[in-house]
Parts: structure tokens; sequence; C-alpha cells
């Protein structure tokens, strides 16, 4: 896809058509979105201050102004431009035959195509994207389910049929997964799979779901800093506190477009570090924090109560411990 916006751009400058000049992607502009297909950039032309989003999905290509000049700002609107798309592509999918229409004969080529594993995936992630737009389900969540069909599921199973899918197939890819994949993530890989074949029994195709493989999933909990740890942690980031990071293999600028010398350490880091320790907040609840979410406690025991808006499942108020006042 980057080659193919380079060689536009070349072939315009080669035979001077200057009309269509200001709408061709700039070369050197042409960003890919971290973590997402290829397919999907955001460039720069001359007939806009604006970044472009450009994606290539169902045989089509889609453009749309980001309406904005930060490079953060356009992939983040691209991220959603693509989800958008790819929702609005499974529910066309999905959608039942109208009414009063004569149906294709049981045995016919396009019947049976209807029955594939594929289709009925794509009637599982509109059924998802359903729960997204009722708010029972995120969009990050949702992503997250169809790499995991992109990955390793569809390339497998895409054009077989549902009842192709037994109990031995599904623990011969068990196993395949098990050579790269922890146990969580396996087991991950095959809820996916029974999502997918629980459509099926609602539509009537399967009588039951196969015997899924039983895996263990095993229990790897995060490492912790001992006191000492945590100190020296506190006061290197004191110590590194407006010093600019080492920038390696020019990461910065290749993936947010900053200059080593214009990105500091913040000055606030190490108080960041003791608020999130002693409030046991992640990084994404520190981004949605502001003083409304704040109400300080002062009693037996002085304290903060954080009200956060919802995040990965849990909503309800936070208690912190006392050196949290302090810093807040």
């Amino acid at each position: 896809m980057l080659t193919q916006f380079a060689t536009e751009a070349q072939n315009d400058a080669l035979f001077g058509k200057a009309p269509r000049e200001r709408t061709v992607p700039i070369p050197a502009s042409i960003t890919p979105v971290p973590g997402y297909p290829k397919k999907l950039v955001v460039f720069k032309m001359a007939a806009s201050k604006y970044w472009q989003v450009r994606c290539w999905l169902t045989g089509k290509t889609y453009k749309r102004s980001a309406q904005s000049q930060s490079l953060r700002v356009a992939q983040v609107f691209a991220i959603r431009f693509y989800e958008q798309l790819l929702a609005q592509s499974f529910i066309a999918i999905a959608k039942p035959p109208l009414p009063n229409v004569q149906q294709i004969d049981v045995g016919s080529d396009k019947t049976q195509a209807h029955h594939t594993f594929g289709a009925l995936a794509a009637q599982m992630m509109a059924n998802e994207q359903a729960r997204v737009q009722r708010g029972e389900f995120s969009v990050g969540s949702l992503q997250v389910l169809q790499n995991r069909l992109d990955a390793h599921i569809l390339p497998r199973w895409r054009k077989w049929q549902v009842n192709a899918i037994t109990a031995n197939e599904l623990l011969t890819f068990a196993q395949f997964l098990s050579q790269s994949f922890s146990t969580t993530t396996v087991s991950q890989y095959l809820i996916a799979v029974r999502k997918v074949l629980g459509v099926a029994v609602m539509r009537g195709l399967l009588d039951k779901l196969p015997e899924f493989p039983k895996i263990r999933v095993i229990s790897k909990p995060r490492g912790a800093f001992t006191p000492s740890e945590y100190w020296k942690l506190i006061r290197t980031a004191r110590k590194l506190s407006g010093q600019s990071p080492p920038d390696i293999g020019g990461s910065l600028r290749k993936t947010y477009r900053l200059r080593t010398a214009d990105f500091a350490m913040p000055k606030d880091i190490a108080w960041v570090i003791g608020f999130m320790v002693h409030s046991f907040i992640r990084p994404s609840d520190l981004k949605t924090l502001k003083h409304r979410h704040v109400e300080v406690v002062r009693n037996s025991n002085t304290y903060l109560r954080l009200t956060l808006p919802e995040t990965k499942k849990h909503g309800k108020p936070i208690v912190t411990l006392q050196p949290a006042v302090r810093i807040y």
C-alpha cells in the first residue's frame, strides 16, 4: 500500500499531472498506524493542512480527513474509522434475506456458502458490534476478538462447513496454539471459536457444540517492586526529570514524529508514580482522572475517595492510602 502511494506520486511528477498533484499523498508523510494492518495509513497532501486517512477494505479504498494537524490525533481517528468500516462490513455480510424473495435450493453452492465458518464468524462479529453499541462490550475487546479471528482462526477454517469442525479438530488447534502462546491466550482463542459455533447452534446448523479441549489456565501474576526497589525508582525518576530519554532506533521520530531534543521526561513523573502506587490505579485510569472524581475524606483516617469512570469492568469507588492525600 505504501509503495502504491509512492508510485502514484512519482507518476504524477513524471508526467506533469498538475490538477491531480495536490490530492496525491506526499510520499514522505505516509505513516502506518502501529498495531494495525498496513492497508490503514495516514498521510498528508498539498491540498489540505490536515492529515488524511486511507484504508483498503473489501475491495474498496476509503478516504477521510482527520481534521487535525496532529499525527497522534490522526492515528486515533484512523483506528476509529477502520473499526467503523469493519463493523459496517460485518453487518452487511450478516444481513438476513429479505421477505418474499425466492430462496435458493438447499443443495446450491450459494446456500452452502452461508453455512461456512467464515460467514458465521461475520454474523458473530455483527452480534458483538451490537453489544458494543449497547455498552455491554468495549471497542477494544471487539478489536482483540477480530485480531484473533484474522490471525489463526479464519485462515484455518474460513471455508469449512461448521459441522466439519469436530472435537478432534479443536484439540489439534489447541495443540498448535500451545506451541507459541500461553494457556490464557489459547483459552481466549477457543472462546472466540465457541462464539462462532454458538451462532451455528442458534441458527440450527448444529445440534450442539462439539466438545472443547479443557485448558487449565495458569495464572502468572505480574512482578512487584520491593520497598527498596520502589524508592530507587522514585529517586531515579527525580534524577531523570527534565532529561531527554534515549531514542533507541529512532522510535520517537518513526512512531510519533518527535525529535529527541523536543521530548523530555516530565518533571512530575515521580509524583505520578507515587500517586499511582498509593491509590492502586492504572495508567489508563490516570488518563481519565479529573478533580471532580476526587474527594478528600478527613475523619479518624485521612484518605482520598476516587470515583472514576468505569475501566476494565471496574467502576466502584477507590479508597487510597494516606500518602496519596499529600501527593494530590
